[in-house]
């Protein structure tokens, strides 16, 4: 017995390739598709000998003692094509991951956020996989606020009144708007990836016009002005561990504001003369199609950056600075990356103390390169191409607008004609 579509066939076969010990064979599931030309087999619990399954599975009318056993395989292969069907067009990866899970599986919150986390982790976005790993505790303490359990909480229940009760959640416990915003975009993007694969219909979408508005927050423009930039750059280091984290720091800065994780993959065939060329880490996986090569010319302080850290091996595939030398491992390299970033952010932090100027980190190295070359007359497309932005909304976010010296050399300037 079979069953056949137009492009798909699915049938419980004896795999006959090698007999067990006690003479019998496996049964499995065959799913053939003839566009492509693919057939995969699948294990079901089930073994029999080949007259076994002949008068179980083969025959028009089996005898009454292998009804329930003919019926659990109707039940396997039933299961299956509702399965298939579902897919169009048909996808084996998409039909295992529907076919071994439990039913509610597909809508359920906890293990939608699980299958989006292992799938970043495959990709080495081990930032973006932990960001929805804290959302998802997030859910969790308001589920359990509502003594409800965040393992039952399904799709269906996130409505706009859900959303709505746990944004104000949220903020009677203090956090801020940004922080709703953050967590409930990794939500929104879950929604996405189950109407696409089907798993629920885009009625039940509680984003939009006349639902739910995710909150969009300005946010704090994080760059310095030219004097403090000069006040830090000259600040004197009490310690070893305060002049290297100024040194990656204005290393950052002076190099179209690359950030930490980018400096630390650098390798020495990135590195020509007074240039460096490399793709941005962060872009590699999600814009394969549209790559962009990001190429920074070194000036004088950023070669001696080089020089002064620069790891022994000049071979071409190994790192230029040696923090993470040796390291393979996504997720060790993850915590290299982010333990470095936090050493630059906590000794520059006590420069900045020391010095009366804002309190900053590695982030505002990226913000003030940008604010910088528009303040000296730079256009806006100069600086997203040296970001490597794809989109000009996101440049001009890192733009901490002009001034007040500025607009005040503007007004004196805008009636002089000569």
């Amino acid at each position: 017995m079979s069953k056949v579509s137009v492009d798909n066939t699915i049938s419980m076969v004896l795999d006959k390739r090698r007999k067990k010990k006690n003479g019998k064979y496996p049964v499995k599931l065959r799913v053939f598709t003839s566009t492509p030309r693919k057939q995969k087999l699948y294990n079901t619990r089930f073994e029999f000998s080949e007259e076994e399954f002949s008068s179980i599975w083969e025959t028009v009318r089996p005898r009454a003692k292998y009804k329930q056993t003919r019926k659990m395989l109707q039940a396997i292969e039933q299961n299956a094509w509702s399965v298939a069907n579902e897919l169009e067009p048909f996808d084996f990866e998409l039909f295992e991951k529907k076919l071994f899970r439990k039913r509610r599986d597909g809508t359920n919150v906890s293990y939608l956020y699980g299958e989006r986390i292992k799938e970043l982790r495959s990709m080495d976005k081990i930032s973006t996989a932990n960001n929805y790993g804290i959302a998802l505790k997030s859910f969790g303490r308001f589920c359990e606020s509502e003594k409800k359990k965040i393992e039952e909480l399904s799709l269906f229940e996130v409505n706009t009144n859900w959303l709505n009760r746990y944004e104000h959640y949220m903020v009677e416990q203090g956090k801020s708007l940004t922080t709703v915003s953050i967590y409930i975009r990794t939500l929104k993007t879950i929604f996405n990836k189950a109407i696409e694969e089907k798993e629920i219909e885009s009625g039940y979408f509680p984003f939009g016009k006349g639902k739910y508005i995710v909150p969009k927050v300005s946010n704090k423009k994080k760059a310095l002005t030219k004097e403090q930039l000069k006040q830090l750059f000259e600040a004197r280091p009490k310690s070893p561990q305060e002049e290297k984290a100024k040194d990656f720091w204005f290393f950052s800065f002076a190099c179209n504001g690359i950030n930490i994780k980018d400096i630390l993959l650098l390798k020495n065939k990135d590195l020509d003369d007074d240039k460096i060329t490399f793709y941005r880490a962060k872009t590699i996986s999600t814009s394969k199609g549209n790559l962009k090569k990001i190429t920074v010319y070194l000036n004088e302080f950023a070669k001696e950056i080089i020089d002064k850290y620069r790891s022994k091996s000049l071979a071409p595939n190994d790192l230029v600075f040696s923090i993470l030398e040796g390291e393979q491992d996504p997720i060790k390299q993850h915590t290299k990356i982010k333990n470095f970033t936090r050493f630059i952010n906590q000794h520059i932090r006590k420069i900045c103390e020391e010095h009366d100027l804002p309190i900053i980190s590695t982030y505002w190295a990226r913000h003030s390169f940008a604010t910088t070359v528009i303040r000296k007359g730079g256009s806006m497309e100069f600086v997203q191409e040296s970001l490597g932005h794809s989109s000009m909304n996101t440049t001009k976010a890192y733009f901490a607008g002009f001034d007040d010296d500025t607009k005040k050399d503007f007004a004196d300037q805008i009636m002089n004609f000569g």
